[in-house]
C-alpha cells in the first residue's frame, strides 16, 4: 500500500473480498492503494464518528465536489 507524493494510486486489481455486497446488487468496488497509516487514520476516524468507512468517504466526497462547484 502506497502513495506517491502525497497522491494514493489507483490499482485494476479487483480482490473478492473487498466487494461491497449491498442488497441492490447495483454496488461496485473501489480498488486503491493507500498508506497504512492513511488507512489506520481513516478507519479510526469513522469508527469515532459511528459512520462506516464507506459512508465517510461518499460524505467526504459529497462535501468536496459542493466546495469544488462554487
Amino acid at each position: 500500500m502506497a502513495a506517491v507524493g502525497g497522491r494514493i494510486l489507483a490499482s485494476s486489481r479487483t480482490d473478492p473480498a473487498d466487494e461491497d455486497h449491498g442488497g441492490d446488487g447495483e454496488n461496485k468496488s473501489l480498488n486503491f492503494k493507500v498508506s497504512p497509516d492513511f488507512k489506520k487514520e481513516f478507519k479510526g476516524f469513522a469508527v469515532s464518528q459511528g459512520i462506516t468507512m464507506t459512508d465517510l468517504l461518499k460524505e467526504g466526497f459529497a462535501l468536496s465536489k459542493k466546495k469544488r462547484q462554487k
